[in-house]
């Protein structure tokens, strides 16, 4: 919250709604979803003079805790507008450097997440799986994350050998990879599918 005041009161109010935004999405995984979202749009509704890129991302963080709070008509909305807004971006705009990881792929993999909680998950595979593919090979932390949730997906639509097998190369690829992220998300899903986990 502290960067978010100093970048309120240096008069940066995209940089303002991307800190916000930053933490609505952490409250979103870990705390009080319907707190998330609200916040997560108070973030948006503030980024004035955001780019299209930048709204993307702001709106991805509205739909994920949307998703979180299993408001599906709150997400599906969020998920539209990321569309809409991200095709509205224009060549030679300059972004902030913050964004430049925010690209088709990882688009239709934070839609594809969201599919995953909001309890869709054949709609969430083909988002995954196209990502996971078009993710160079060397991209191993992001490859294996997203194959975690790709692994989630087959789980929830009772695929078990799939899961199976996309855990193992999730857990293959995050070989040699320090990201205690990464190791709780495939941990996660290894003892969803051991049935020790949470479905």
């Amino acid at each position: 919250m502290n960067g978010a005041k100093a970048a309120s009161q240096a008069g940066d109010r995209v940089l303002t709604g991307q800190l916000l935004s930053s933490l609505s999405y952490q409250i979103a995984n870990v705390g009080q979803p319907g707190d998330a979202v609200l916040l997560a749009r108070t973030a948006l509704s503030g980024a004035h003079g955001a780019t299209p890129v930048v709204a993307a991302l702001l709106t991805e963080r509205v739909a994920w805790a949307a998703a979180r709070a299993r408001d599906r008509d709150g997400a599906m909305r969020a998920l539209d507008t990321v569309d809409d807004t991200y095709e509205r971006r224009i060549a030679g705009v300059e972004e902030p450097e913050w964004v430049y990881w925010v690209d088709r792929s990882e688009i239709d993999v934070m839609a594809g997440r969201c599919f995953v909680e909001l309890g869709d998950p054949s709609r969430a595979r083909p988002l995954l799986q196209q990502a996971i593919d078009s993710y160079p090979k060397d991209r191993a932390r992001e490859v294996a994350l997203y194959q975690t949730w790709l692994a989630e997906s087959y789980a929830r639509n009772r695929d078990f050998d799939a899961a199976q097998e996309t855990i193992r190369a999730a857990r293959k690829a995050a070989y040699g990879v320090h990201s205690a992220r990464l190791e709780r998300r495939v941990v996660e899903i290894e003892l969803m599918l051991s049935g020790r986990g949470r479905w």
